[in-house]
C-alpha cells in the first residue's frame, strides 16, 4: 500500500512527540517530512535554562538526534521555515522556495516570545529567551558586560536571571505585578521564593512598569513609567509568548487566539491539524508540555484510524525547580469567595503547603520547598477527590519517605508531562534491571521533560532497590471477622473454585464462622463471580423482617397495564407501602417472607441472588416530546435496562440517558450517563467523559463494556466513583478502547472467514 504523505510544520516538542506516537501505532503509515526553522534537531526547550546556567549542554537536551530521523526514514529540513500553505491543492512552500505536497498536514509552529513595544526595543543588547540562539546571545554578552535586567518575574524570567548570575552578571528582575510568578504561585509561596532568590544574589523591582530602553546604539539602561531609571548592558524580555500562527494567515483555516481545533486536533479544513502552543482547544491555548503531549496522542490516534476519546483538556500544573528551589502548583490555587483553603507553613524547614477546596472537593494546591506530594495532589485534583480522603491520610499520622512511596498506588502518575505512573516505573526497573534515574528516563520518559519529578523517580528507584517492588503495601482487611482483604478472598475462590463458602472461610482463618453483614454479602458476590458452587442465598430483609420489591420500568417508562398489575398485586398481598424512589423507580415495601416469591413472579421482578442489581435507567421526555432532543433517549434507555436487568454488580448502578446537551435526565450526575449530541451519543462515568460520537449500538456496547470492566475489577460495595479513583480514568478509557478494537478485529476476521 502506498504511504500517505505527512508534512509537519515545526520541529519542536509537540510536533515531534505526535510523530513519535504515530510511529508507535504504525511505523509504515506515512512518508514523513518535517520542517524546522532552527538549525538543530528536536530538543527540550524547557531545559534551555539549564544550558544557560551551565548545568548541562545542548547535546544533552537533544530529544531526537539526527540518527533518529534517519532510522525512522523521516525527511528533516532544518533552518527552513514554511511561509505558505495552499489548502486547495495541498502543498506547502518554504522560504527557500521548496514546494512539498501533502495528504495530511500538521501545524506545530509553537509560539513566539512577546517583545514589549518599548522605545529602544530594537537596540543591540535586547533579547528574548526562547531558543538556543537567545542562549548564545546571553552567554556572549556576559563575557563583555556585567549588568543585566530581566523584564518578567515569571518562571522563564527567573530561570534567565539565575543563568545570568551563574555567568557572573549583576541581575535586576523587573516585574509589573505585586509578587513573583503570579500565574503559578500564591502570595505566600511567592514571598518565600523571592527571599530565597535574593539570598542567591538577585535583585527585584516589583510593581514597575517599563517605559523606555535607553542608550545610543547599544542599550544603556531601562527607564520606568514613574521616572526612575536602572543601568543595564543587557535586557532580556521574558514577559510571555503568543501563538505562532503566521503561516496560516491568508488561508481559510479558522483562528482565534490560535488555530481553532476540535478534540482530535482537526482544523476546519480537511486533512489539516494543529497541535501544541499554536492550537486553541475549547477556548484554551496550553503552554505546558503535558497538555501538548496529550494532544499529540489524540492526533496520532486520529491519523492512524484508531479509536480514541479525543483530547479532553487539561488541569494545569507546574512542578519545577526554580533556581534551585522546588515549587509546585496545580488547578485553582488562588483563594476565592466559593473556596476554602488549608495552609501549612514550616519556618524551620522553609516549606509551605496549601490545599484549595470547593464543595468539599480538592481543586488546587501549592507546594514550596518540598514537592514530593505534587503528583498525588495533581491526581486528586484531576479526579475531583473528596477532601475527606486527604484528611483521613493526614489523621493517620506523619509518614516517612518510604511509607509515602509504599502507599502510592501503581496507577498514580509520577511524571505528569509524559503520563508515566509509579507502576510503569516499577515495572521498567524490575524487568530491565535499571540502575539509575537516567536509565529510567531513557526507558519510560519519566523526568525527560521539565525534570520536576526527578526527585520522586529517584526515591522510587531507591525504595525498589532496598525493599523490592511489592514492599510496604498496606493491607486492609475486609472486616473484623478476618485478616483477609478483598484480593485475598478473590484469589482463594479462584484457586479453589469447588470449595464451599465454609471451606473458603476456613482457608482464610475466619474468626467468626457465621461472618457478618459486611463479609457475608461480599463472599456471596465473589463466589457468584468466581466459584463453581453458588451457595443458597436469601434476599436481604428489612429491619422488621419483611422484603422490598422494585418492578422494572424500562427506561423509566410505564403504562396503564403495568400500573394496573402493580395495583392488583398491592391489594392482593396487602402491601403496606408503595413509594416512588430516585432513579426513577417504584418500590413496594413490607412484603412478608411467605409472599415474596409470588409477588416477584406476578411482577416478573427477579432479583439477583448475589451482588447488586441495576438500580434504574432514567430518561428524559425523549425525541418525540423534548424540543431540544437530538437522540432517542427513551429507546436507548429501555434497551439498556433490558440488557442489564439480570446482571449483578459490586455496587448499585443508576444510568441516566438525556436526549440532548441540556441533560434533562441529569445523566451527568449518575454513575453512568449517556447524553445525546449532534454527532451522536457521549458516555460519562461518574461525570468523566469516556467516549463520544457513537450511534445507539455503539453506545450500548460501550456501556456494557464499561460495566463489565467494573464488575470484573471492582471490590464488593466499591462504588463506581471509588473504582474510577482507584484505577484512574485513563486506564479505564484505554481498556474500553482496547475492547472496542478487539470487537472490530473479530468482526473483520468473521467477514474474511465468510468469504
Amino acid at each position: 500500500m502506498k504511504k500517505r504523505k505527512l508534512v509537519v510544520i515545526g520541529n519542536g516538542m509537540a510536533g515531534v512527540r505526535c510523530v513519535e506516537e504515530i510511529l508507535k501505532i504504525n511505523k509504515d503509515a506515512f512518508e514523513i517530512t518535517i520542517f524546522g526553522k532552527e538549525p538543530h534537531p528536536n530538543y527540550n526547550r524547557i531545559l534551555l535554562s539549564k544550558v544557560l546556567q551551565g548545568d548541562t549542554t545542548i547535546e544533552s537536551i537533544t530529544l531526537n538526534d539526527w540518527k533518529w530521523y534517519e532510522d525512522n526514514e523521516i525527511t528533516l529540513h532544518t533552518d527552513e521555515q514554511v511561509i505558505r500553505i495552499n489548502t486547495e491543492e495541498n502543498y506547502v512552500v518554504t522560504a527557500k522556495d521548496r514546494v512539498v505536497s501533502y495528504d495530511e498536514l500538521i501545524v506545530a509552529t509553537g509560539s513566539l516570545p512577546f517583545m514589549l513595544p518599548l522605545p529602544g526595543a530594537k537596540k543591540e543588547g535586547v533579547t528574548a529567551f526562547r531558543d538556543i540562539s537567545d542562549c548564545e546571545t546571553m552567554v556572549q554578552s556576559s563575557q563583555k558586560y556585567k549588568k543585566a535586567i530581566v523584564i518578567g518575574g515569571g518562571l522563564l524570567g527567573l530561570e534567565a536571571a539565575r543563568g545570568l548570575l551563574n555567568l557572573g552578571m549583576q541581575v535586576d528582575v523587573v516585574h509589573i505585578a505585586d509578587y513573583l510568578m503570579d500565574r503559578q504561585l500564591d502570595p505566600t509561596a511567592a514571598g518565600m521564593l523571592q527571599k530565597e532568590l535574593e539570598e542567591q544574589g538577585m535583585n527585584f523591582l516589583l510593581q514597575k512598569n517599563s517605559a523606555e530602553i535607553t542608550g545610543h546604539k547599544r542599550v544603556k539602561g531601562l527607564r520606568f513609567a514613574d521616572g526612575s531609571w536602572r543601568e543595564a548592558d543587557l535586557i532580556v524580555m521574558a514577559v510571555g509568548v503568543r501563538p505562532n500562527i503566521e503561516v496560516v494567515s491568508g488561508t481559510d483555516i479558522e483562528t482565534n487566539r490560535a488555530i481553532v481545533v476540535d478534540d482530535f486536533m482537526r482544523t476546519n479544513i480537511p486533512n489539516i491539524y494543529a497541535v501544541g502552543e499554536c492550537a486553541e482547544h475549547r477556548g484554551f491555548v496550553y503552554g505546558l508540555v503535558a497538555p501538548l503531549y496529550e494532544q499529540g496522542k489524540a492526533l496520532a490516534s486520529a491519523l492512524c484510524g484508531q479509536k480514541h476519546a479525543g483530547y479532553q483538556g487539561s488541569v494545569l500544573s507546574t512542578q519545577l525547580k526554580v533556581s534551585g528551589v522546588d515549587v509546585f502548583s496545580a488547578g485553582e490555587f488562588m483563594d476565592s469567595d466559593d473556596t476554602q483553603s488549608l495552609k501549612w507553613y514550616d519556618g524551620m524547614k522553609n516549606t509551605y503547603k496549601k490545599i484549595v477546596v470547593r464543595d468539599k472537593k480538592i481543586v488546587g494546591a501549592v507546594l514550596f520547598g518540598d514537592i514530593t506530594e505534587g503528583a498525588k495532589l495533581l491526581g486528586m485534583i484531576q479526579k475531583k477527590t473528596s477532601y475527606s480522603v486527604l484528611e483521613a491520610e493526614m489523621n493517620s499520622g506523619e509518614v516517612n519517605k518510604d511509607e509515602q512511596i509504599a502507599s502510592m498506588a501503581d496507577q498514580e502518575i509520577v511524571c505528569a508531562c509524559n503520563g508515566v505512573s509509579k507502576g510503569a516505573i516499577t515495572k521498567a526497573v524490575c524487568d530491565q534491571e535499571l540502575e539509575s534515574v537516567d536509565e529510567i528516563k531513557a526507558c519510560t520518559k519519566a523526568s525527560s521533560s521539565c525534570g520536576g519529578c526527578r526527585p520522586v523517580v529517584a526515591d522510587i528507584l531507591d525504595f525498589i532497590k532496598r525493599n523490592g517492588a511489592g514492599a510496604g503495601k498496606e493491607k486492609k482487611s475486609i472486616c473484623a471477622c478476618t485478616t483477609a482483604d478483598h484480593a485475598d478472598i478473590i484469589e482463594a475462590i479462584q484457586l479453589y473454585p469447588n470449595d464451599s463458602k465454609e471451606v473458603i472461610m476456613k482457608r482464610l482463618d475466619w474468626k467468626n464462622e457465621a461472618g457478618c453483614a459486611i463479609c457475608r454479602p461480599a463472599l456471596h458476590y465473589y463466589m457468584g463471580l468466581h466459584s463453581q458452587l453458588l451457595p443458597e442465598i436469601k434476599a436481604e430483609r428489612a429491619a422488621d423482617g419483611t422484603y422490598t420489591v422494585a418492578p422494572r420500568m424500562y427506561g423509566g417508562v410505564t403504562g396503564a397495564d403495568q400500573l394496573r398489575k402493580i395495583a392488583n398485586v398491592v391489594e392482593k398481598f396487602n402491601i403496606p407501602l408503595v413509594k416512588l424512589a430516585e432513579g426513577p423507580r417504584m418500590e413496594l415495601y413490607g412484603i412478608k417472607e411467605e409472599a415474596i416469591k409470588a409477588v416477584r413472579a406476578e411482577l416478573s421482578s427477579a432479583a439477583p441472588i448475589y451482588g447488586k442489581e441495576l438500580y434504574a435507567v432514567g430518561t428524559c421526555a425523549g425525541i418525540k416530546y423534548a424540543k431540544e432532543a437530538m437522540q432517542d433517549s427513551i429507546g436507548l434507555g429501555a434497551r439498556l435496562e433490558q440488557k442489564l436487568e439480570s446482571v449483578v454488580f459490586p455496587g448499585n448502578i443508576t444510568i441516566g440517558v438525556s436526549s440532548s446537551l441540556h441533560d434533562e435526565a441529569q445523566a451527568f450526575k449518575k454513575e453512568v450517563g449517556l447524553i445525546g449530541a449532534p454527532g451522536g451519543w457521549e458516555i460519562y462515568a461518574a461525570g468523566e467523559r469516556l467516549y463520544v460520537m457513537m450511534n445507539q449500538e455503539e453506545a450500548i456496547f460501550m456501556t456494557e463494556k464499561l460495566l463489565a470492566y467494573y464488575r470484573e475489577t471492582a471490590f464488593y460495595n466499591e462504588t463506581l466513583l471509588k473504582w474510577i479513583g482507584r484505577l484512574g480514568i485513563t486506564q479505564i478509557r484505554e481498556e474500553l478502547l482496547k475492547r472496542k478494537a478487539e470487537k472490530t478485529i473479530n468482526k473483520n476476521q468473521q467477514a474474511v472467514a465468510a468469504l
